[in-house]
């Protein structure tokens, strides 16, 4: 046997598993392609962002009274090192606009959040440095996303589809709206960065609606993970529809990222032109192809605090996104019936502040012939305009209610890919178990009861420890054709 450490709470559990189980740790069981080294990393991005892909130069685009604001990602990706794509990026990028003639009062540093928490200062500060804090904070220079803020707001109508594009003010009134993106693995669609970061970072919940919806999320294009899905293509169908409407293109500075948030290659310039290329690195870094046979069960841990903040990996509803999103990515090297053994502390810990209206939510999901997530859909509207959950995502930092609903259209996938998922070691086994998950108290008894119920006396196991800690990638087969991902 096999002993293992997996993320449980803030700490670790173990499990003994068979000798034969596969592990897998992004970066290291098959290195990424190499970093630039930090000594380079300035060089290379103003090369990049001298050398745009599909447009003229900022040096060309930008003069005095050029009106520019700079679209950052929220705290959720990204990394914040010293030398963070965002920082340096942002820096390159202002000496630019600077000796083009741009002056600082014309400047906005706008946190692109979208439905999550608005950021707030000590995340201002933690994403941008002191430098770049100090320069643009106290002069009232930057601000976050109000997805609610009807005033910083603009109705564009629909897409050719149908679909609702509302955006932020600010970015459309500018000349020069600048996305500063990650082409990072993401279970929605791919990748961020390119026109997903505009097409949810600075529109609203109608917006939203449009895409991390069942319809849209229950699709077989959209597990496996590929950038070919209905939600790949609405991304970019808003985010052109957008540069149409404003009369412009956004300019684009993307870095597709490593394990560790360190810039493998910058991209910039037009996102119809810039998107595929960055791909094309990001797909040798993200689409791993690992597999030599598929998997009967797959073993790992949530921590209590990752990705979406403290309590992701207690909270009910966040529990199963974080769930489906390990399926739509590995979906390729898992079999039909595959098994999921996940440990978390489940111990009744909702953050009710981040999340005001999930444990409501999920109170309504254990009553009134609520059998599967996707029955809760046709409360998105009631939930997504109640006056004090919008006041708590606009004053509080709380998420905005309606991102709860794509949790739920997400949490649904793990349930449609699997035979089963035990949660090991949960505190509060209740609130697992209304989720339709089985608990058990040990890695070793959730495995047994798997062989005897689903998977046999001698399963495949792929043991995923890290898995919320590092940079995922998106596990595929040795054979599998990785031209059309």
């Amino acid at each position: 046997m096999m002993k293992l450490d997996f993320e449980y709470g803030h700490g670790l559990i173990s499990a003994e598993l068979p000798d034969n189980t596969d592990v897998f740790i992004p970066g290291t069981t098959v290195p990424d392609p190499p970093f630039i080294p930090e000594d380079e990393i300035y060089e290379k991005t103003r090369e990049s962002v001298r050398n745009p892909m599909g447009m003229e130069p900022l040096s060309v685009q930008a003069h005095k009274g050029s009106r520019v604001v700079f679209v950052i990602p929220d705290i959720v990706k990204g990394g914040c090192q010293p030398t963070s794509h965002r920082k340096v990026a942002i820096q390159v990028i202002l000496e630019e606009l600077y000796a083009a003639g741009v002056e600082k009062k014309d400047i906005l540093l706008l946190f692109s959040n979208g439905l999550h928490p608005r950021t707030t200062v000590p995340e201002m500060k933690k994403i941008l440095g002191e430098k770049l804090f100090n320069e643009f904070y106290w002069t009232h220079q930057i601000t976050s996303h109000d997805s609610e803020d009807y005033e910083h707001l603009v109705d564009l109508g629909c897409t050719a589809r149908g679909d609702r594009v509302l955006m932020n003010k600010y970015v459309f009134d500018c000349d020069i709206p600048i996305l500063i993106g990650h082409t990072q693995g993401n279970p929605y669609g791919g990748y961020s960065g390119g026109y997903k970061h505009c097409a949810t970072g600075i529109t609203h919940w109608r917006s939203i609606a449009s895409h991390h919806v069942p319809d849209v999320m229950h699709r077989a294009d959209f597990t496996p993970v590929s950038g070919h899905s209905l939600m790949r293509t609405k991304f970019d169908e808003i985010g052109m529809y957008m540069e149409e409407k404003m009369g412009h293109p956004f300019f684009c500075c993307d870095a597709v990222l490593d394990t560790y948030s360190r810039q493998i290659e910058i991209n910039s310039g037009y996102a119809k032109v810039m998107q595929p290329k960055s791909w094309i690195m990001a797909n040798k870094r993200t689409y791993v192809p690992f597999a030599e046979k598929k998997y009967d069960v797959m073993v790992f841990g949530m921590p209590q605090d990752f990705h979406y903040g403290n309590g992701m990996g207690t909270n009910p509803i966040q529990m199963m996104q974080a769930l489906s999103a390990q399926v739509i990515r590995h979906k390729r090297v898992m079999k039909e019936n595959c098994v999921i053994i996940c440990s978390s502390i489940c111990n009744g810990y909702f953050h009710d502040e981040r999340w005001p209206y999930l444990r409501e939510l999920y109170e309504m999901f254990q009553h009134d012939y609520m059998n599967i997530l996707p029955d809760m859909n046709r409360y998105g509207e009631y939930f997504a305009t109640n006056e004090e959950y919008i006041r708590k995502y606009r004053y509080c930092n709380a998420f905005h209610p309606f991102h709860g609903f794509s949790m739920m259209s997400c949490g649904h996938i793990a349930e449609m890919n699997t035979a089963a998922i035990y949660i090991v070691g949960a505190q509060e086994p209740g609130i697992a178990r209304g989720m339709g998950l089985k608990t058990r108290a040990s890695f070793e008894e959730a495995l047994e009861d798997a062989k005897k119920k689903f998977v046999g006396p001698n399963p495949n196991i792929l043991a995923l420890p890290q898995t919320f800690k590092l940079g995922a990638v998106h596990l595929c087969m040795k054979d599998d054709d990785l031209s059309e991902v």
